[in-house]
């Protein structure tokens, strides 16, 4: 006789087997076809498309990514088109899951082009857009833990937000808002109130507590009404400051609706007809594909807990090295400005040459490589690799690059006796990266007097 199933695998297969309201599921999914629509349509705005993907001559790929390489500029074009495409038809339900996983294949491969392109809210967007690949979708009800797995994705974005601004600089010296709000003295009645001290330590404080404490206030019913009224409002104040923040806090306020009861849209427009009776949440057994389903989110949860905590395995702070910085939902937290210079040497002629970066690379490429010491690496091999090329023999490639870390004074991130060009990429400890010494002066002197 097959036993029952107890304790907390019986409480497990209830919650697999419970269904609610699809509509909310169905919200997130408009929500995310409009915005990716909108994310398509500012690359076409701003004539980003060109510039960033086809007008350069190299490309700072991802580890063990090297092979993706874009298309000819028709190409690119038409990929950007077919985005927009398959983000109408998620928006609309025209085969969602489909166009989901069309999506995120397609956006994904836009992002691993270059490193020099990483944003939060596109890492964002390829996670929704496989979560809506895979996710089970139903017109009048949705399995239970579906909401939840998209609630998961939007808080991890906070959580690990709130965690990386719990550091010295932002909590104790106001770095980098004091550099950032100093910047915007010339704004409109605020402007002077922008260049106090009290405001940077108001606002970085605000900013921390706010990633930490909007999931919760979110998930509970009584405060949700007013957490996300704050939620919206700092948000859309963010994006009036910091416009370099692009579409991110319209994504997040998108998103973020996935928290409110499942049913919230069909309260909203009460005046559509209900298809079907109204669902409500059943504990019938889950099917075996719910099962497996489950047991890939499970894994796919752990990968991105895992990922914003794998800076712990390196040595050094990570907001100098910047080894576990990426996918990581560290948003906005360090203000970084580099100058690079190589000095490449014939090991057969004793011949030797200064190189600049922007030989080989764009302008934005040059400006985000200059504080990032794996693309500093890659930029070497680059170099070395053109001027085997042209002829030469052995070549070593050493770099001057030295950084300004949220308002500091320069200090020199690479050691420059190593040879660049010879290190192979990998995961391990980059420790030719110079130890992070900071400034005491920083935390007193003028934020907006960075000295060469």
């Amino acid at each position: 006789m097959k036993a029952h199933p107890t304790g907390w695998l019986r409480v497990a297969r209830e919650l697999a087997g419970a269904r609610v309201d699809g509509a909310s599921f169905t919200a997130f999914r408009v929500v995310f076809g409009l915005l990716g629509l909108l994310v398509v349509a500012r690359f076409f705005a701003h004539e980003w498309i060109g510039p960033l993907y086809v007008e350069p001559d190299h490309h700072l790929t991802y580890l063990w990514f090297g092979w993706i390489k874009p298309w000819p500029a028709w190409g690119m074009h038409a990929h950007f088109i077919a985005l927009g495409v398959l983000s109408l038809g998620i928006a609309a339900g025209y085969r969602p899951r489909l166009c989901a996983a069309l999506f995120c294949l397609g956006f994904t491969y836009v992002e691993l082009i270059d490193r020099t392109t990483y944003l939060n809210h596109h890492y964002l967007m390829s996670l929704a857009s496989f979560l809506l690949a895979v996710l089970p979708v139903h017109r009048v009800s949705t399995p239970l833990w579906t909401i939840w797995a998209l609630r998961a994705q939007v808080g991890i974005v906070y959580l690990f937000a709130g965690v990386a601004k719990l550091n010295p600089d932002w909590l104790l010296h106001a770095l980098p808002m004091r550099i950032w709000l100093y910047q915007h003295g010339d704004m409109p009645l605020i402007g002077p109130l922008l260049q106090e001290a009290w405001v940077a330590f108001a606002m970085s404080w605000s900013g921390a507590l706010f990633d930490l404490a909007i999931v919760p206030a979110l998930l509970w019913r009584r405060t949700r009404p007013f957490a996300y009224a704050a939620l919206v409002a700092f948000h859309l104040a963010t994006w009036t400051l910091f416009p370099q923040l692009g579409v991110f806090p319209w994504v997040m306020i998108g998103l973020s609706l996935v928290f409110f009861d499942p049913e919230w849209p069909r309260r909203l427009l009460r005046f559509l007809p209900r298809r079907g009776p109204a669902p409500t949440i059943q504990a019938d057994r889950a099917p075996w594909r719910a099962r497996a389903a489950l047991a890939a989110l499970a894994l796919f949860a752990a990968i991105q807990l895992a990922l914003p905590l794998r800076h712990f395995a390196y040595p050094g702070n990570v907001r100098w090295n910047e080894e576990g910085y990426r996918f990581a939902w560290r948003v906005m937290l360090s203000e970084k400005v580099g100058f690079v210079q190589y000095r490449v040497s014939d090991l057969e002629t004793g011949r030797s040459w200064l190189v600049e970066p922007d030989e080989y690379l764009t302008p934005l490429q040059v400006e985000r490589m200059s504080f990032q010491p794996d693309m500093i690496q890659q930029t070497a091999g680059i170099i070395a690799e053109d001027f085997a090329e042209r002829g030469y023999g052995q070549v070593v490639v050493k770099a001057d690059a030295f950084v300004a870390f949220n308002g500091r004074r320069n200090a020199r991130l690479i050691d420059p006796s190593v040879d660049l060009a010879s290190i192979q990429p990998g995961l391990s400890p980059k420790m030719w990266v110079l130890p992070y010494e900071p400034d005491a002066a920083a935390a007193s002197g003028n934020p907006g007097a960075t000295e060469p």
